[in-house]
């Protein structure tokens, strides 16, 4: 026993030794940019806009500990929302900081942690990969080099890991590798056990025991997995397409299934423990419950179909036509039984698909983009991403004429059905990181082998063996063949990864000044941020205070209003507040963030903002921020959102050539009025506060607007972020001739500096004219918006040889008061 004690622990030393080394670098590369995210001492940057959110959650929890926020009604207003994430992500983040902060962690200490922590979660992915490419081959150099590979990954898995990219997308990655490690490592003991309901009865647990507790481990962390991702059944799904799959072919080969039934049925009843015990998991919990139930009915179903065939001698083929009719005979049950749960069954083929504005969601897109390239898969992978096809097709040739382990037809199903999520949303790269990983590095061992890598033992195999006697193997042509692998198939994963780790993304400068100002200069929202709020009745809406308030962005900027401004925002990147259509042009086109800023006149837009809130005496929100990305760039997937994306832009014929641009509806978009032409002539909305201008895209729509509509606008980059208030404004009247043209202007000066011209026009009728304006000439009220965006002094009213001033009250602005001239 000593003995082989001793060679174990020696024969560990190396790849202890590879794993370690490769965790290492793993979180050297992902921590590169720390100056991005700790970017001042009071600001730590968090990438993306979902990284936020986790945030507010831990921030929360560890203020209400170890209560989850359930619902959050600082957001979507005026409705809240159910909390949308699977909790365990953040409650285990949260109760690690508390335990570190001893009850009282501070706010840097949380965000430091935070940022931290999935580029820990993304280094830990070296662990299982070495032990799925170790078991699954029976080769811990395939372990190391898949070990190594996942280490370098560039794409998706790197972006997810980043340092301050903290969103459960990595811990999907690290949870799913774990389940698939202990579930390999079940199946590798459950091959050597030859175990069946018979021998069970004759022999005890004696039976099940090798193989059992890596079914038990691999439903616990399943379960894991599901807490943490609510769309976590995908996983489920393939363990049930392999469970059943290998049904198949072991009654073909005319094996025992019964082990199968077994480590299906604890590795789901685990996981489905766990899952009751869940309050709620992001409102699919009934999802859960219902994919799991039906694994623990179909498993032993499986296996006593395959046990009486046998017994009966029944012809072999008649098992697969037996499943296919198990299966579409329970799809017809389920649709005679419950509409809904038809619905969720059917879903499943069609899982990850999305249409209309959901295609602008740029993780949901399509990996290749609705045509062939291979520049998603090099960016993603490098070359192991193109390698790994070719492994793939070998095993699975391996699989049809000759006969492969379990283990690996396993890869093979869990491989095949990654690849299908990864078509339908390119998010799913950074699951396929792993199988890629460890199916280049099973092709790569194999290239070593055809060197005469095979016939080298290693240094550890034996007791007496050395590192000397090792090296004497090595001839010239292994040196090579090893450099040439490893640099092939590693480099370019290395040299991708440091291209792609030099930033984290999240909000830039000008969105984090404009948030901190909204925190700081707009009326505070009446709700404690850090408040467990209490769900409202169904079907009815949160109790906010009067002074309560929305903020209208598009849907990508919600997160950041309200973990950085501490403002309530309608929209949010849950997709939650955007309104239009997702059916087609005959749905209603609801009230929300795609049809305001679509609005083809200002009053169109004020009725949206006033119908998002069922009450109606108020309006949906008092602010509106719009970024120049959302005038430019991001406008097509606004108008998409509402299925009606005709004629905004359109083909002109420039020095270029024919070019494709912004149109006379676009310029007539409550957007552009807002951000493109600085909200002049607007009657209710008033710019209160800009940041500072960036080289962008606004200058080009400007010169457009001039060349092609005959406009005047000063060809200039404006404030990248303008957030403006809407008031009721205030009235003004006065006498003027009849049929006379009467003009009222003022010269607004902005936060940078930057002064514009304010001017609305109409005909004087009866002899009076009637001006509704937003801006105030005396200076912000206390309690109010502190706005340093203002006229520079009185508005002019002019017609004919007439011109009179006027100057306008705050109360007046804010109340829709009346001023006569």
């Amino acid at each position: 026993m000593s003995i082989d004690y001793h060679e174990k622990l020696k024969s560990s030393i190396l790849p202890f030794t590879g794993i370690l080394l490769f965790f290492l670098l793993a979180l050297y590369i992902r921590t590169i940019p720390a100056e991005g995210v700790f970017i001042s001492e009071n600001f730590v940057r968090f990438g993306g806009n979902d990284p936020w959110y986790h945030l507010r959650n831990v921030e929360n929890i560890l203020h209400n500990f170890p209560s989850m926020l359930w619902f959050d009604a600082y957001t979507q207003y005026p409705h809240g929302t159910d909390q949308v994430f699977a909790p365990l992500f953040d409650m285990f983040l949260a109760s690690i900081i508390w335990i570190i902060g001893m009850g009282n962690p501070s706010t840097e200490l949380t965000h430091t942690i935070c940022a931290y922590y999935p580029a820990l979660l993304g280094s830990l992915v070296v662990i299982p990969t070495y032990f799925v490419g170790k078991w699954a081959f029976n080769d811990r150099r395939i372990g190391l080099l898949a070990a190594l590979l996942i280490a370098l990954a560039p794409g998706q898995f790197l972006s997810r890991a980043i340092i301050g990219f903290n969103d459960h997308h990595i811990a999907e990655a690290l949870l799913s590798t774990v389940v698939a490690m202990f579930l390999i490592g079940g199946l590798r003991r459950s091959e050597s056990s030859d175990f069946t309901l018979s021998h069970l009865r004759e022999k005890g647990f004696s039976q099940i025991r090798p193989f059992l507790p890596y079914f038990l481990l691999t439903g616990f962390f399943l379960g894991a997995y599901t807490l943490a991702w609510k769309g976590a059944l995908f996983f489920s799904f393939i363990i049930g397409v392999y469970i059943t799959a290998q049904h198949i072919i072991d009654h073909m080969h005319g094996r025992s299934t019964e082990y199968l039934a077994i480590g299906g049925m604890a590795i789901f009843a685990v996981a489905l423990v766990m899952v009751l015990l869940a309050p709620e998991i992001g409102n699919t919990k009934f999802r859960q419950i219902f994919g799991l139930t039906a694994g623990l009915v179909a498993f032993p179903l499986l296996s006593v179909i395959s046990y009486y065939m046998r017994e009966k001698q029944l012809n072999r083929y008649y098992y697969p036509l037996s499943v296919a009719a198990l299966f579409g005979g329970g799809i017809l049950l389920a649709r005679v039984v419950s509409e809904s749960a038809y619905a969720l069954v059917t879903s499943v083929f069609g899982y990850f698909m999305r249409t209309g504005g959901g295609l602008t969601i740029a993780e949901a897109s399509p990996l290749m983009g609705g045509q062939f390239t291979l520049q998603p898969l090099w960016y993603n992978f490098a070359l192991a991403g193109i390698l790994s096809f070719f492994a793939l097709a070998i095993l699975a040739y391996i699989a049809i004429y000759r006969r492969n382990n379990r283990e690996q037809t396993f890869l093979i199903v869990w491989s095949v059905m990654i690849i299908w999520a990864m078509l339908q949303q390119n998010r799913f790269a950074y699951y396929y990181s792993v199988n890629a990983a460890i199916l280049s590095a099973y092709l790569g061992i194999k290239v070593l082998d055809l060197a005469g890598w095979k016939n080298i033992k290693s240094p550890f195999a034996e007791a007496t063996s050395s590192i000397s006697d090792w090296l004497k193997q090595i001839k010239p042509v292994h040196a090579v063949a090893l450099v040439l692998v490893v640099l092939v198939l590693a480099y370019p994963s290395y040299d991708l990864s440091m291209q792609q780790n030099q930033g984290t993304g999240g909000p830039n400068g000008y969105w984090i000044e404009a948030t901190q100002w909204m925190k700081y200069n707009t009326p505070d929202p009446g709700l404690d941020y850090y408040e467990s709020y209490e769900q409202p009745p169904e079907g009815e809406l949160y109790p906010y205070p009067d002074e309560a308030y929305g903020v209208m962005s598009w849907w990508d900027y919600g997160h950041w209003l309200e973990v950085i401004g501490h403002r309530i925002p309608n929209a949010n990147p849950f997709q939650q507040g955007i309104g239009g259509r997702r059916g087609s042009m005959e749905d209603e086109n609801k009230p929300g963030a795609s049809t305001f800023f679509t609005a083809s006149s200002e009053a169109e837009a004020t009725a949206v903002l006033e119908a998002i809130h069922p009450d109606p005496h108020k309006a949906g929100a008092r602010y509106v921020v719009s970024d120049v990305e959302m005038a430019t760039g991001k406008f097509y997937a606004m108008a998409a959102w509402t299925l009606d994306t005709d004629n905004y832009y359109v083909q002109a014929q420039t020095a270029q050539g024919t070019q494709t641009v912004p149109g006379e509806r676009y310029f007539n978009t409550m957007e552009a009025r807002l951000h493109i032409f600085d909200g002049d002539g607007l009657e209710q909305y008033r710019m209160v506060h800009e940041t500072p201008a960036a080289n962008t895209a606004e200058t080009g729509y400007k010169q457009v607007y001039n060349a092609l509509f005959g406009g005047n606008i000063e060809v200039v980059n404006t404030g990248y972020v303008k957030i403006f208030e809407y008031v009721d404004g205030a009235t003004i009247t006065g006498q003027a001739p009849e049929g006379e043209e009467v003009t009222i202007t003022n010269t607004i000066r902005t936060t940078t500096g930057r002064t514009f011209e304010y001017s609305q026009s109409t005909t004087a009728t009866d002899g009076t004219y009637e001006f509704v304006v937003p801006y105030s000439t005396e200076g912000p009220m206390t309690g109010q918006t502190q706005f340093d965006t203002a006229p520079t002094g009185s508005y002019k009213v002019s017609f004919g040889d007439t011109t009179e001033s006027v100057r306008v009250s705050e109360s007046a602005v804010l109340n829709g008061g009346e001023i006569e001239v």
